[in-house]
């Protein structure tokens, strides 16, 4: 019998089909299963405009079967079978998808939609097995056929004996070698997982003759093996069918069962989509935080199905990066599938999903936010950060999406509220969004800077997360307000009338000031009067956009560079402390210099920072104690 040849350069597609393509081997059953289940697809097509033919599903499955004596793993259908121009036109040129140009012709008609790439995944089998032989008997004929090909050499097709009309795909499995162990696909067990995992919710049943004990009739101590027909796969997922019908703890055990995560989840959402574009999806909003969450080992992703075919573990284009948290899948007909299954175009399609699913996420913690504030402050304690990291990102981008999910402490309120709720109760006249940054609530409580604000009775906003002050900057302004610092030069509250004073006490104290100025020349940018201080004697104010936080958070970031805020040292001149140093400035020239280096480093323990000589610090005190 001649051997023919493939076409189509089908030696080089074929090699890359096999080392390339394919990222795990197991896929090979994921792929020879699909296909089964399009040729079942097809006779049901048929029945919808052949009166003569009836589709009775019950009739149809697929069934595995592995002897590992003889290395062979046969995969059996009861579909529509193929003729000799089949084989020839599916199997003789890779990259034909036989089931896509029936899908075509077939496009009006209601019914299954067909995912196969018949031509395609069909060689993944050669990653696994050294011959593969493909039986099949079409509908309406009385003879069968065989291709058989042994790889990238070419194929034979012949006229050959079967009972029944479907495909069987034979596959000799290799040897093993030191790299590679094939055994594992001659194993019940594995041969389970990998269509548990792959094809759990192909609509037909899938069988296999599953292996077991059970007592010898008439003995109540010995055993006997035997073999048992079982369906293997689920066949009706979850997502498929209609909420009415499940319970939470439906969807709670679903989510354990696909290991999603081991807490319970705080919420699911379950969508239904029958557009412009279709797709069924279960997502989950964790309980707690996943232990590698906020590190570089986090894959970020939703599972993605196409008509119950698992296509991807992780589709991380489904999710922006600050709902990584959320967990689940998506299972869609209208996807369009490259090559193989395992690389999916980019295509229009997905982008629609992503953000349809986008919006679903949001609305599901606006009403979490809304009707129940307990699970939302609980949920946002664990993923808070990554809503604020989302804000700051890409420039500020998102920042619509997700400020009105933000939630910071309150100085008056004592737990954390929107931005919402703080501009709901700002006082007609208060012009700004007040926010202080430490690394602690109670040490912000402390600060001294935020008296003159806490004086006037204006709400202050704490932020102590590393990213808090970033993300603010790209927001901006919210609802017309612009966000200010209880550290910037100007706050926006003094009066007329504290201004002249302030001026009046900086023209009086001009030259002691410009001598404490020079004094700490390259430490801070100036030195003055202070507007916003009561009892504190100094503080650090700030000029320009970078704050005394954002200036920690930027040194202990690598390769941060020499970054700075531009201080400005504050005097409390209704203080005691002021008098001392007037009095120094005019009859101690030495004693001033003491007094200004402690207050400089009095500023610099209030915002936490180091003290650039401890030694000398401590020396400093032991001099005003004796």
């Amino acid at each position: 019998m001649a051997v023919k040849e493939f076409k189509a350069e089908s030696k080089r597609l074929l090699d890359m089909m096999i080392h390339s393509i394919y990222t795990q081997k197991e896929i090979f059953l994921r792929e020879l299963i699909s296909n089964s289940s399009d040729a079942i697809d097809k006779i049901y097509y048929k029945a919808l405009t052949d009166e003569n033919l009836v589709f009775d599903k019950d009739s149809y499955f697929v069934k595995v079967t592995a002897d590992k004596a003889s290395r062979i793993l046969t995969i059996t259908d009861t579909g529509i079978g193929m003729t000799p121009e089949d084989l020839e036109n599916n199997l003789g040129v890779i990259a034909k998808s036989g089931s896509l140009a029936f899908k075509k012709e077939n496009e009006s008609k209601d019914g299954h939609d067909i995912i196969g790439q018949f031509g395609v995944g069909f060689y993944s089998a050669f990653m696994v097995a050294d011959v593969v032989t493909v039986i099949s008997k079409p509908l309406g004929s009385d003879v069968a056929y065989k291709w058989e090909s042994m790889g990238a050499d070419g194929y034979t097709i012949e006229p050959c004996e079967k009972d029944s009309v479907g495909t069987e795909v034979i596959l000799k499995i290799k040897e093993n070698t030191e790299e590679e162990s094939y055994d594992e696909f001659l194993e019940e067990y594995r041969l389970k997982s990998i269509i548990k995992k792959y094809s759990d919710f192909i609509r037909y049943p899938i069988k296999m003759d599953v292996a077991g004990k059970r007592p010898k009739e008439g003995s109540d101590n010995e055993f006997e093996d035997y073999q048992e027909e079982q369906i293997v796969n689920s066949q009706v997922p979850i997502w498929k069918k209609n909420k009415s019908e499940l319970t939470p703890e439906d969807y709670d055990t679903f989510y354990a069962e696909k290991r999603y995560g081991f807490d319970k989840p705080m919420k699911h959402i379950h969508i239904s989509v029958d557009g412009v574009v279709r797709y069924n999806s279960i997502l989950y909003i964790p309980g707690s935080t996943p232990f590698d969450y906020y590190s570089k080992e986090f894959e970020k992703g939703l599972e993605l199905y196409s008509n119950g075919v698992l296509i991807m573990n992780k589709c991380a284009d489904l999710l922006p990066d600050f709902f990584s948290f959320v967990k689940g899948m998506v299972d869609s007909e209208d996807l369009s599938l490259n090559i193989s299954r395992e690389m999916l175009q980019h295509d229009r399609q997905l982008k629609l999903i992503a953000k349809n699913i986008q919006s679903k996420i949001k609305g599901q913690l606006q009403s979490l936010l809304k009707d129940e504030r307990e699970q939302y402050e609980q949920f946002y304690k664990s993923f808070g950060r990554q809503l604020k990291f989302g804000v700051y990102n890409d420039y500020g981008m998102h920042k619509d999406v997700l400020q009105d999910l933000l939630m910071f402490y309150s100085s008056k309120e004592k737990k954390l509220v929107t931005l919402d709720e703080y501009v709901s109760r700002m006082p007609e006249e208060q012009k700004y969004i007040y926010y202080a940054s430490g690394e602690t609530n109670e040490r912000i409580d402390k600060l001294p800077q935020t008296e003159i604000v806490s004086d006037k009775g204006y709400e202050i906003l704490y932020f102590t997360d590393d990213i808090d002050e970033f993300a603010i900057k790209m927001i901006m302004t919210y609802k017309e307000k612009a966000f200010k610092s209880v550290s910037s030069g100007d706050l926006g509250i003094e009066s007329d009338e504290d201004k002249k004073e302030t001026e009046s006490e900086e023209n009086d104290s001009k030259e002691l000031f410009g001598y404490m100025k020079d004094l700490l020349s390259g430490k801070v940018q100036n030195v003055k009067a202070s507007k916003r201080l009561r009892t504190h004697p100094v503080c650090f104010s700030t000029d320009g956009e970078v704050t005394i936080e954002m200036e920690k958070i930027l040194k202990a970031m690598p390769n941060s560079g020499d970054v700075k805020a531009d201080k400005v040292l504050e005097i409390n001149t209704h203080h005691a402390v002021f008098q001392s140093l007037k009095d120094a400035y005019e009859n101690d020239k030495e004693k001033l210099s003491l007094y200004t280096t402690l207050l400089y480093s009095q500023a610099l323990l209030i915002e936490g920072l180091p003290i650039e000589d401890p030694v000398e610090f401590t020396n400093d005190i032991c001099k005003i104690m004796v």
